[in-house]
């Protein structure tokens, strides 16, 4: 079912379009984007609008992890499936990944964005630069894996940090199935809190249309379509190959799977709009872990898959780092043999794993990729900082919806699918009621 059908279904039920949760988003993206143009700099003021928004979801995502975990963990009852599970996930999403970069760098090489630019590096001012220069340097493989370890308990959840909220939360999933019925009132507790948690989160999507206004008033305003300038190619470039990624790749890998991709599209649109207007993945993790469950995929794989892939499986992100870090090269006319290529995406490999979780991750990821290539100047990634913005909208929607075919795809490989309800959902178009209020600000 296409937006227009929802529309005209959702005003024979008697209500109006204008009521509809991402329709006014979308109202709130065409007002931003107006204010914007006609008074940039009372536009840039409504920055902190989206940025508040993000943050109100954001505050959420610990309680809806944890709680989402400990409770499936405890309704598997089998510890040898959830470690099955996981070991499942990581490497599916190994492959995907490794998958997005390498198109990333085909098609740098095929359409090579950045040549013709004769952009001389020592002219760049790479002062802003050096901030994310500094904090790729503390990435590591080590370095990542101790930050998975909270310093305390509730420290997890405090610092926002969702690996360190799924390790809390196996661990206490673990040993409260292994009580059995001791555990029981804990665990009914537990089941209380995630319902509380979900409906303070239909209440704070009600603010989605607002934040949408000033994250797109913001964006227009501070930076403009005219900015774009000869980074346009770069952003067209990438923006049609996240496309196809997702049409081909993801609607491969999803038609293997016994679904359509767009379909699904059609069926997360409210979460897609959402991500495109914040430019923010996280924005949609809350409202996306219950579409997942409403499309027949079991409440504990989506809880252990959904958060992880948030890490692991950024395809978005994979597609990013490689095609800009060949524009740098180009842009400032350095020649990659091929073994410098095939480095790039070795370290980009670990890299995009090791800056998760840090504020400005892909920047980060793409100054440590670019630094075991001593040719290409690392004060050529300034010319990329006019368009972040950009290319990080393109980003967080391949990043989330990736993240949405794995978790169905996985929970169709463990058997934790209810395959009739997945293909009423999806000819349907929209999730049940619940969800719909869940995520729909109904």
């Amino acid at each position: 079912m296409n937006s227009v059908s929802a529309v005209a279904n959702n005003t024979q039920a008697g209500q109006p379009f204008y009521r509809i949760g991402y329709v006014q988003v979308l109202i709130g993206i065409f007002v931003g984007a107006l204010l914007g143009h006609l008074w940039p700099h009372f536009a840039v003021e409504l920055k902190p609008l989206g940025d508040g928004f993000i943050r109100l979801i954001k505050m959420t995502i610990p309680a809806v992890i944890f709680c989402t975990v400990v409770s499936g963990i405890v309704g598997m009852k089998d510890v040898k499936k959830v470690g099955r599970v996981g070991v499942r996930s990581i490497l599916y999403f190994e492959v995907v990944s490794t998958l997005a970069l390498l198109i990333g760098l085909a098609v740098a090489n095929w359409v090579r964005p950045g040549e013709g630019m004769n952009v001389d590096a020592a002219t760049l001012d790479a002062s802003a630069v050096v901030a994310f220069a500094g904090e790729a340097k503390q990435q590591s493989v080590v370095q990542f894996l101790l930050d998975i370890i909270p310093t305390t308990l509730l420290s997890a959840f405090s610092d926002g940090n969702v690996l360190q909220v799924v390790l809390v939360a196996l661990l206490f999933g673990f040993v409260l199935s292994a009580m059995g019925e001791r555990a029981r009132p804990l665990s009914m507790l537990i089941d209380s809190v995630s319902v509380a948690v979900f409906d303070i989160i239909r209440l704070v999507l009600k603010l989605a249309p607002l934040g949408a206004c000033g994250a797109i008033a913001f964006t227009v305003g501070r930076y403009g379509l005219a900015s774009l300038g000869p980074l346009l190619k770069l952003v067209a470039t990438f923006y049609f190959t996240a496309a196809v990624f997702i049409a081909l790749v993801l609607g491969v890998i999803a038609r293997l799977a016994g679904f359509s991709i767009l379909k699904l599209l059609a069926y997360i649109r409210e979460e897609i709009v959402l991500v495109f207007a914040t430019s923010s993945s996280d924005a949609a993790l809350p409202p996306l872990m219950k579409k997942m469950e409403q499309l027949g995929c079991s409440k504990s794989l989506v809880g252990l898959v959904l958060p992880t892939g948030y890490t692991f499986n950024t395809d978005g992100t994979s597609i990013y780092m490689t095609m800009a870090a060949l524009f740098v090269a180009q842009a400032t006319n350095v020649e990659l043999s091929l073994s410098q290529q095939l480095a790039i995406l070795g370290v980009a490999m670990v890299s995009s794993k090791g800056a998760s979780g840090v504020s400005g991750a892909a920047f980060i990821a793409l100054v440590a990729t670019l630094s075991v290539i001593p040719d290409i100047p690392v004060a050529g990634m300034a010319l990329l900082l006019g368009i972040e913005r950009f290319m990080s909208e393109a980003r967080a929607l391949t990043n989330m919806i990736g993240n949405a075919v794995a978790t169905i795809v996985m929970a169709r490989w463990e058997r934790e699918l209810d395959v009739a309800t997945l293909r009423q959902r999806l000819n349907d178009g929209k999730p049940s009621h619940s969800s719909e209020d869940a995520t729909e600000g109904n």
